[in-house]
C-alpha cells in the first residue's frame, strides 16, 4: 500500500511537472514573431530586444505572463500603444514566442 501510495505521488509530480513546461514553439513561428517585432517593436524595445532606449526590457519580461503579454499589446500600456487594430491573433502570438523564447540568435 505505501509503494503504491509513492508510485502515484511521483506519477503526479511528474504530470505537474511536464504540465507546467510550455510547449515548445515552432521554429518558424519564432522567426515570423522577430519579423513582427523588427516591424512594429525594435523602435521603442530595441533591435532584437536588446538596449531599449526607454520601453520595458522585454529579456526581463516574465515567461509565465503570457495574459499580460497579450493585453499589454492588444490593449497598450502607459506610453505604448494599443496594437489591437493592426496585429492579428497569430500575429500575437508569434510575437509571444519570439519574446517569451528570448532572442534565438
Amino acid at each position: 500500500m505505501k509503494a503504491r501510495v509513492i508510485a502515484v505521488l511521483g506519477l503526479a509530480l511528474a504530470s505537474a511537472s511536464a504540465g507546467a513546461q510550455s510547449p515548445p514553439f515552432p521554429p518558424e513561428q519564432i522567426a515570423r514573431g522577430a519579423q513582427l517585432f523588427a516591424l512594429n517593436c525594435a523602435t521603442c524595445h530595441g533591435t532584437r530586444m536588446r538596449n531599449p532606449q526607454w520601453a520595458i526590457d522585454l529579456h526581463t519580461f516574465p515567461r509565465d505572463a503570457k495574459a499580460r503579454f497579450v493585453d499589454s499589446v492588444m490593449n497598450g500600456k502607459r506610453n505604448m500603444p494599443s496594437w489591437d487594430d493592426l496585429l492579428k491573433p497569430d500575429d500575437v502570438e508569434a510575437l509571444w514566442a519570439y519574446v517569451s523564447t528570448g532572442d534565438p540568435d
